[in-house]
């Protein structure tokens, strides 16, 4: 399998041909695909001439959401894209039981301190239907 990381614009493509590459599996079996494309992006910035900040900046916005974007409007690949990085954030967040600070059935009280304000949808009786 040739491999050449210079002329393949998709990092992602880049990353999973390094990854699944049995010469390299063991060494890279610990290391998240997610990590790998960030290497390549730095790789891509650096080969064409982008200093390591803009590098960073770009990668930076490839790989954050912004709470405001219609995830409607995206095409599939891209959708693919963010619910990846959303799963990912959600992993890198989730308490699991092995974690010193788990806690099995948290119980929150909300303070009632302000009047609470209701809302148009359940106000309306079902015989409305």
């Amino acid at each position: 399998m040739s491999f050449v990381f210079f002329s393949l614009p998709d990092c992602t493509r880049a990353a999973e041909q390094l990854k699944n590459n049995p010469r390299h599996k063991s060494y890279l079996e610990q290391v998240s695909l997610r990590q790998l494309e960030k290497l390549f992006s730095f790789l891509r910035g650096y080969l064409s001439g982008q200093s390591l900040a803009e590098t960073m900046e770009q990668i930076r916005r490839e790989t954050t959401i912004d709470p405001e974007e219609d995830l409607n409007k995206l095409d599939d690949k891209e959708l693919a894209k963010r619910k990846s990085i959303m799963d990912e954030l959600f992993e890198k967040n989730q308490k699991k039981k092995d974690d010193p600070n788990f806690v099995y059935d948290i119980e929150v009280e909300f303070p009632q301190d302000e009047q609470l304000q209701s809302c148009g949808w359940d106000t309306e009786s079902a015989d409305e239907f």
